[in-house]
């Protein structure tokens, strides 16, 4: 099951911003890459949304230095996307977050990826409660 569209980040341009200017945070099998998003850097520019009404987008990256196999890179993006809609309601609204899988992450189970993300959530201060 995938995220909810409006937590989805989809456009290259989206993902070259938070490469760019966001910070990161790194786990033994994850990279997080987190971008305050503001409001009047929104796609829509007729009516943009207050920063409080921007939800948190994720995008999620497994190269093939992960696997060259199509199979175990689609498991890993399953288990991430299952991961964060578990932490979604918790999640800070107006973050656009980017995932970079490491090669070690082949042998992750769903568990270790939901504390191995929530670790670095709350290390870039996107979780509610940890400020």
């Amino acid at each position: 099951m995938a995220l909810p569209k409006a937590n989805r980040l989809k456009h290259r341009d989206d993902f070259s911003a938070v490469f760019r200017k966001g910070i990161r945070r790194s786990s033994a099998n994850l990279t997080l890459r987190a971008l305050r998003k503001s409001a009047d850097s929104d796609r829509d520019k007729r009516s943009p949304p207050k920063e409080s009404e921007v939800p948190s987008r994720i995008g999620i990256s497994v190269s093939q230095k992960v696997s060259k196999r199509a199979v175990i890179r689609n498991r890993i993006k399953r288990l991430l996307r299952a991961a964060f809609r578990h932490l979604l309601p918790r999640l800070k609204k107006g973050w656009c977050l980017v995932v970079v899988v490491k090669p070690e992450a082949q042998r992750c189970e769903y568990q270790q990826f939901l504390q191995e993300l929530e670790q670095l959530l709350a290390e870039a201060e996107v979780l509610n409660g940890h400020s």
